[in-house]
């Protein structure tokens, strides 16, 4: 079974470098190009996708899903924000899903409840090479984790000076990073 994947979207709209506009026709705007762009993501690879946005200020009071294009779009309903709906979804599938946010309190929940976790700026540099700016030429890279979120840099393995082992084999933790990545 395919791994279902929740999405924060105005946290994804953030990381992809789209900043929240107050005009409502730019936000509508620039969330249908995300869910483009998610579709083509979507049935390039298999997995479900939701994703989540915040609706709290609308003056709809119910939560609402829509289906479009093979993703399906939740706006939250009046006074829910979006975290509490995507901490709410990653408890529902629990080792089934994976979480795209840079939200610590939604990172939190979703690894005590079993859930993959990618910070929203990893998975932009996977949904690039899907939609309107897919890059040109495709130079193998690597996802190098660090305290800030994800930063790109060329495959070969991090100097370790003094140490036993292989010096040209990535630390455990990495390799299990990548492994998990790999289906993504």
């Amino acid at each position: 079974m395919p791994l279902s994947i929740i999405i924060d979207g105005y946290n994804l709209l953030g990381a992809l470098g789209k900043k929240k506009s107050e005009e409502p026709t730019d936000r509508a705007g620039t969330r249908e190009a995300l869910i483009r762009r998610l579709s083509l993501y979507s049935q390039s690879k298999g997995h479900p996708i939701t994703v989540v946005f915040d609706a709290w200020r609308e003056q709809t009071g119910l939560e609402r899903y829509e289906h479009r294009t093979g993703v399906q779009v939740v706006f939250t309903k009046r006074g829910e924000r979006a975290d509490q709906v995507i901490q709410r979804l990653a408890r529902q599938y629990g080792r089934a899903c994976a979480v795209v946010s840079s939200d610590l309190e939604i990172i939190q929940t979703a690894k005590a409840h079993g859930a993959f976790v990618m910070k929203s700026q990893e998975f932009q540099v996977k949904l690039e090479f899907f939609g309107d700016n897919k890059p040109l030429t495709m130079k193998p890279q690597a996802i190098s984790l660090t305290q800030g979120g994800a930063k790109i840099e060329d495959e070969k393995p991090p100097e370790r000076p003094n140490k036993k082992g292989n010096p040209r084999k990535l630390p455990k933790a990495v390799r299990a990073r990548k492994r998990q990545l790999r289906g993504f």
